[in-house]
């Protein structure tokens, strides 16, 4: 029993639905702008819909792939009254997270007793580093002993911010003078996790843009480096996107999943935008499942996604 003197921890579900409010009053809010005081669904609504859709960041080739659905229930009688339009977006919505792309990654697993090596990929500013403390302690959380990569060797700073985060979660770092062999780091970790069983290894890598040719390159090395050292490796390469950038965010992780093989997306600020539909483009156009959200600044505050409680924090009153 909690002490009237204590406050309970929220759930994570309350803490997401927090994170997304800006997002809610955004989509929902419209919706309910579109629906107020009318009776039947008529074209003009669908129309207002669609645009209310699209002011969400849920971008023009999904909302017209929910619109084209929900168009076709209304045309054949499935689909009449104006207040079940919310309950079809939402079903809508979860129907895409929830359904598995053509063409999405199959996740691998590492050979037994090997760790799983995460390659963190995406442009600078988008909260890469602090993202991998907070997945470290995601899976401490989880009784694993995850191990950090410094292999962001181009800015010192990024290495000095990681060595931070580790000794205030307690995991450890290997790392290198700036400058180094990005590659080399990961070797260096790799020889350390399998000798010393740390599980996961978590890479840290250099902010890059999609159009620096010799960025993406080394990037390449890196993963074959790991790949010899480890069967399969990267087992997972997690494009950091920050939800504020909204369809920017799209285009940006459109280039990545091309060019350096992601296999899932990591959504952070997603507390701190009313674009949160870009989760939806996402995950439609580019077949990539979102892995994880993060709600918030502390190492606590990022959390697996889950499609279903996703649509439940935006929709439930």
């Amino acid at each position: 029993m909690v002490s009237l003197f204590q406050k309970e921890k929220p759930s994570l579900f309350q803490r997401l639905r927090e994170a997304v409010s800006s997002t809610k009053a955004q989509l929902v809010g419209r919706i309910e702008q579109v629906v107020e005081g009318k009776a039947s669904i008529d074209p003009a609504m669908l129309d207002e819909l669609e645009a209310a859709l699209i002011t969400a960041d849920l971008g023009v080739p999904t909302t017209r792939a929910i619109l084209e659905r929900i168009r076709s229930d209304n045309s054949r009688g499935k689909l009449r009254e104006a207040g079940q339009l919310r309950v079809a977006v939402a079903e809508e919505i979860e129907r895409i997270l929830e359904h598995p792309a053509e063409g999405r990654p199959t996740p691998k697993l590492p050979p037994a007793g090997q760790p799983e090596v995460i390659f963190m990929v995406g442009v600078n500013g988008v909260g890469k580093t602090t993202t991998i403390a907070k997945l470290a302690r995601y899976y401490l959380q989880q009784n694993r002993r995850p191990i950090l990569a410094a292999a962001d060797t181009f800015r010192a700073a990024a290495i000095e911010q990681l060595e931070v985060w580790a000794t205030r979660l307690g995991v450890e770092l290997v790392k290198q003078k700036a400058g180094a062999d990005p590659a080399s780091v990961v070797f260096d970790v790799l020889a350390r996790a399998k000798s010393q069983h740390f599980d996961p290894v978590i890479v840290d890598t250099a902010g890059r843009l999609h159009t620096k040719h010799n960025l993406m390159a080394e990037l390449a090395k890196m993963c074959r480096i790991a790949g010899r050292e480890v069967a399969g490796a990267p087992h997972q390469v997690l494009l950091v996107i920050d939800a504020t950038t909204g369809q920017n965010g799209l285009a940006q992780a459109r280039q990545f999943t091309q060019q350096a093989g992601a296999t899932g997306i990591v959504l952070t600020k997603l507390d701190g935008t009313a674009k949160g539909g870009v989760v939806v483009a996402i995950a439609r156009e580019l077949a990539l499942p979102i892995q994880f959200v993060g709600i918030g600044e502390k190492a606590e505050d990022l959390v697996p996604f889950h499609p279903q409680e996703f649509v439940a924090s935006l929709f439930k009153a």
